[in-house]
């Protein structure tokens, strides 16, 4: 297929094509004076994913490796070697969160200030030496800080990237990426299970423990990743080097035509982040990533410690976890892709939410081993791709760049905050069927599912508003249109200054 032009929008949301590189009547289209014609647009996304989503998704399978792999460590006398309670380890789970939460916000605007390069190559280095530090620590207070710092320096990789691969893809195309690039998080429960049975054979070496060495390994790793991440990832559409002009001019074109108006480019102003703080969308979204996110990491840092419980082994309990995380990782790539190509995102959401529900009553209802395993099945299999549908959800019902960036950190910082909640539900004296802390996770569900049927009913009825024109503008030189909407002098300062509450966006279900 080769790209002779350009799509722009009209008023009402009709797709408008632009000749020979002409912007169209309303203005605005990007690098007007630019020719196109020769370029391959599927030739060109294909040479965009691979510079961008492998590469981002290795880096997140550290990123969550690096996170989760005290619950491997565990299983190998991490507690009794340190000497500290299971209500200490439960706090330094629990602090890890609170300061992930807290620097993810900052973390997304620092992002859109700096390049993407600079900034997570950076980060990556600095959580893979606070990741090798926490295999030297000998004491609680040690391990304790360390939770907390890698916290801190792991903030700004994930709201980071899916920010970042939102201002590349159209929205018909941003789930499966989103979903292939959070599918690392699944290879990673499954091989952070292999990599620690691996590791624990060096139990002894040079005087430390098998845990000890899963941290140290790990985060070396992680240091030698970020060290040449500056030189892999590509930064925003707008400046890649990787692309020549005529490149860069078609991806913002695409993204143009897909009624991301600031593609092109915004200027930080105060206004576009007040827009996210105070809209009603990023509250609910908020409620609705918690009912996931809680879930997701229960499941994953106490996963081991549940199939230990049903009677394996610690390096058996490990590996059982495997074919679980692997069967996740195919349903989170399956569900990103069809999402993409028919839509109905929040019916995806509710009946994956749905999927897990049932593995999760299965869990509080059975006392047979056999039973409960097959329910962590259902469970991960419905969790793990609610978390790139719901983050390409609210990605795909944002527009403006500073106003997406900092809606989506506040998104994921909640539901990551969440996770301090998730690491104090599987207390040692549930063993060993935690009805309590399947319970809990069952009640997130439960919320999740409310909040998802909340927020697609709101933004059905929003279109439909739209539809009726109730929320048109007026628009110097046309006819109609209300006050209360907004008065402007073309179209495109309405786009510009609505994004997406202007009257011809329309949400994605």
């Amino acid at each position: 297929m080769t790209l002779s032009s350009s799509p722009s929008i009209s008023e009402k949301g009709d797709v408008v094509h632009v000749e020979d590189g002409k912007a169209a009547p309303e203005g605005g289209l990007y690098n007007p004076h630019i020719d196109v014609s020769g370029i391959d647009e599927r030739a060109l996304m294909r040479k965009v994913d691979m510079r961008t989503v492998p590469w981002l998704s290795f880096l997140y399978l550290l990123c969550f490796l690096d996170r989760t792999s005290i619950g491997n460590a565990k299983l190998y006398n991490m507690e009794a070697e340190l000497g500290i309670t299971d209500t200490q380890y439960l706090v330094c789970l629990t602090i890890f969160f609170i300061s992930y939460a807290l620097f993810e916000v900052p973390s997304n605007i620092v992002l859109k200030r700096l390049k993407p390069s600079v900034w997570l190559s950076a980060l990556m280095v600095l959580w893979g030496i606070m990741m090798t530090v926490q295999g030297l620590v000998h004491n609680y207070s040690g391990l304790l800080v360390m939770r907390w710092m890698l916290g801190a320096f792991e903030a700004g990789l994930f709201p980071g990237v899916t920010y970042y691969l939102s201002c590349w893809y159209k929205r018909s195309e941003f789930g499966i990426r989103a979903a292939i690039f959070f599918s690392a998080a699944t290879i990673s429960g499954a091989f952070g299970g292999l990599l620690a049975v691996g590791i624990a054979e060096m139990n002894g070496i040079g005087g430390k423990p098998a845990w000890a060495w899963i941290f140290i390994i790990e985060g070396l790793i992680t240091i030698a990743a970020g060290a040449v991440s500056y030189w892999i990832i590509v930064d925003f559409p707008d400046n890649a080097t990787f692309l020549t002009e005529a490149e860069r001019t078609v991806v913002i074109r695409r993204l143009q035509g897909d009624a991301q108006f600031s593609a092109a480019g915004e200027k930080m102003q105060w206004r576009h982040i007040k827009k996210a703080l105070t809209e009603w969308k990023t509250y609910l979204a908020m409620i609705v990533y918690a009912g996931i996110d809680m879930p997701l990491y229960a499941f994953a840092l106490f996963l081991p410690s549940i199939i230990n419980q049903f009677g394996y082994s610690a390096t058996k309990a490990n590996l059982l976890t495997v074919p679980v995380y692997a069967l996740a990782c195919i349903s989170t790539c399956l569900v990103g892709f069809f999402a993409d190509r028919y839509g109905n995102r929040g019916m995806y959401n509710f009946i994956l939410l749905s999927i897990a529900a049932v593995g999760y009553i299965i869990l509080i209802a059975s006392r047979n081993a056999a039973l409960s395993y097959f329910a962590v099945f259902l469970a991960a299999c419905g969790i793990y791709p609610c978390i790139p549908n719901t983050v390409a959800w609210m990605s795909n019902n944002s527009e403006g760049t500073y106003k997406r960036s900092v809606a989506l950190a506040m998104v994921i910082s909640w539901g990551n905050l969440q996770g301090a909640v998730s690491s104090n539900v599987y207390r040692a004296n549930q063993k060993p069927w935690y009805p309590l802390g399947h319970g809990l996770v069952l009640m997130y569900i439960g919320t999740g599912l409310i909040a998802t049927a909340t927020f697609r009913f709101l933004l059905k009825r929003e279109n439909a508003r739209r539809d009726r024109g109730e929320r048109d503008e007026i628009i110097e030189g046309r006819e109609g249109g209300f006050e209360v909407n907004g008065r402007f002098e073309s179209v495109e300062d309405a786009k510009r200054e609505k994004g997406d509450e202007w009257s011809g966006y329309r949400y994605t279900l």
